[in-house]
């Protein structure tokens, strides 16, 4: 059972000057509007021409950073496979409609997000806003909560089978519960999630090692940040060192699948370039080309210290127009930020091209 909230994505081009003629960035700027496309505008594709409008509108309209358009499609696809009819989308314990709501859950929940006078699970608007207010509400609960690993995973729980199965367990409920059905549930959306995403964040076009980093390493934003965790072969969990890894005091790194910005960065490059596997160890592999702030491009390395080259403590990756693509700390996800907000401005150390 889910909700989805919103308003359109929208994109806007925009051509990076000073770049070589090999490398080309578009940034996606949730400001303006989306265009329609048959095979998916808004970071979505393979959803029915009803149902993207209020998908991206449910997105758009919360806050939390891990809701994208992807997780709502792939969250409606296991419910009720975008059906709409009473025969098709009525389930065997009474939820209703393409979120399946029951009655009792849907009047917390539900509005007449369509205008059309009714507030009704039927309709596909009013559904997906509710679907999307409920999820919303779930993650920001699932962040506070404390319980180790993936927001998405605690909040796609919560909808199916009711946040206080996430409290007795402080976490996703396990196999043996309900005969795995949670559990399944939560596996299924996120392991499909990729079917429905459209174009990302970043689209990079163009050849070339730096733009073939940033594409990699953009197709993992919302991946979610896990101290120590992640290499070359993606994202993995990560674990608490006594100082980091932690959120609300509890060790979140250990459970929790994700990047953290050196490995986010190692993935990116690898195996065309054999990058180390932490910070420092990567701005000693690449100092010998620097680069100044005047000059950077799409795929150059960025570091921040608390002073000199042995104190680096984080890495990002320059996406082009002043913004950077990494994985900032714990209870974050992979993401785009501006250069001058990404990190404290008097800690920038310097940049690289590997």
């Amino acid at each position: 059972m889910k909700v989805v909230t919103g308003a359109v994505v929208g994109a806007i081009a925009l051509v990076l000057l000073g770049l070589t003629a090999l490398v080309g960035v578009v940034l996606i700027n949730g400001d303006a509007e989306a265009s329609e496309s048959p095979s998916g505008s808004g970071s979505l594709q393979g959803v029915p021409e009803e149902f993207r409008t209020w998908i991206l509108k449910a997105d758009e309209a919360c806050p939390e950073p891990e809701m994208v358009p992807a997780l709502l499609a792939a969250q409606l696809w296991a419910e009720s496979k975008f059906k709409t009819s009473r025969e098709e989308a009525t389930s065997h314990v009474g939820a209703q409609g393409p979120a399946q709501f029951m009655p009792g859950t849907w009047a917390t929940w539900g509005r007449d997000a369509d205008g059309n006078g009714q507030n009704s699970p039927w309709d596909i608007g009013d559904a997906v806003m509710a679907q999307g207010r409920m999820m919303c509400s779930l993650l920001k609960q699932a962040k506070s909560s404390g319980y180790g690993g993936d927001p998405r995973a605690l909040a796609l729980a919560g909808y199916n089978a009711g946040w206080g199965r996430v409290e007795e367990y402080r976490g996703v409920p396990p196999e043996s519960f309900a005969g795995g059905e949670t559990y399944g549930y939560v596996q299924s959306i996120l392991g499909s999630m990729s079917r429905f995403q459209g174009p990302g964040l970043i689209q990079v076009s163009g050849t070339g090692a730096g733009a073939e980093a940033l594409r990699r390493a953009a197709a993992r934003a919302g991946t979610p940040y896990s101290w120590g965790g992640g290499d070359p072969s993606g994202p993995s969990t990560g674990f608490c060192d006594g100082t980091n890894g932690y959120l609300n005091g509890e060790c979140s790194a250990s459970s929790t699948v994700g990047f953290d910005c050196s490995s986010l960065v190692q993935y990116a490059y690898w195996p065309s370039l054999k990058l180390p596997r932490v910070a420092s160890e990567q701005y000693g592999a690449t100092s010998d080309r620097p680069v100044s702030r005047q000059d950077l491009r799409p795929g150059d390395l960025l570091f921040w210290s608390h002073g000199g080259s042995g104190s680096i403590y984080h890495i990002a990756i320059y996406a082009g127009d002043g913004n950077v693509l990494h994985a900032p700390r714990t209870g974050r996800v992979v993401e785009l930020q501006p250069l001058t907000s990404a990190m404290p401005q008097g800690d920038y150390f310097g940049a690289t091209r590997p």
